[in-house]
């Protein structure tokens, strides 16, 4: 991804300008986008935060961890973050690791309260 270039509007199937623009999901519109976004997934691993960043847009919770190891947090579903980001939300969310060189390395599902 060229650092001058605009973000793309498409991955694969998965409207990326519908995404980046349902923070939190409180628009409830990423829980329809969430079979696109996971026939893509694969196109994600291996490609740096920054890009991420760019691609999916900022993450609705970005956590560090030990070792350098940083976590971007993209709702997929409307919940109690809606009404506060830093409620623990039982909303269905996708949670992206990076490794310690800030390459994306797994992608995993959760309902449980961060």
């Amino acid at each position: 991804m060229n650092a001058c270039s605009a973000p793309p509007d498409k991955l694969g199937n998965l409207d990326l300008e519908k995404w980046r623009n349902d923070r939190g999901a409180c628009n409830n519109v990423r829980s329809g986008l969430k079979q696109d976004f996971k026939a893509v997934q694969n196109e994600l691993k291996g490609k740096f935060a920054d890009d991420i960043g760019k691609i999916l847009g900022r993450p609705d919770i970005h956590q560090l961890g030990e070792r350098n190891l940083k976590f971007y947090v993209y709702f997929l579903e409307k919940g109690e973050q809606c009404n506060d980001i830093k409620t623990r939300s039982n909303a269905e969310k996708v949670i992206l690791k990076f490794n310690a060189v800030g390459l994306l390395s797994e992608i995993t599902y959760q309902t449980r309260p961060l």
